[in-house]
């Protein structure tokens, strides 16, 4: 495999990755704006400290955890990827001399 072979592989699966994470934000944040909307129908709306506006805000925090996490783990695999990729290219290269 050449340099730019392995550069397109590298690219294609970093946004592969990347694609397969946003997916799985967007689902995250589509469930909770059901659950939301879940929360509108079965509780009345009783002022900014009510119940319904707490479980609201928590459900919201939750999500922003959730993506939080997604984001972590994406650069984490990003990163451990790239050290592999360039200790492997290091590998090939310095046994082609």
């Amino acid at each position: 495999m050449t340099a730019t072979q392995a550069n397109q592989a590298k690219d294609s699966s970093s946004s592969r990755l990347i694609e397969t994470i946003e997916n799985a934000e967007h689902a995250s944040l589509e469930a909770v704006r059901r659950f939301v909307d879940s929360v509108n129908d079965a509780f009345p709306d009783l002022g900014e400290d009510g119940p319904r506006h707490k479980i609201i805000d928590s459900a919201f925090k939750m999500a922003e955890q959730m993506v939080n996490a997604s984001n972590r783990l994406a650069e984490n695999i990003l990163g451990v990827t790239e050290k592999a990729l360039r200790q492997s290219d290091g590998s090939s290269s310095s046994g082609a001399k």
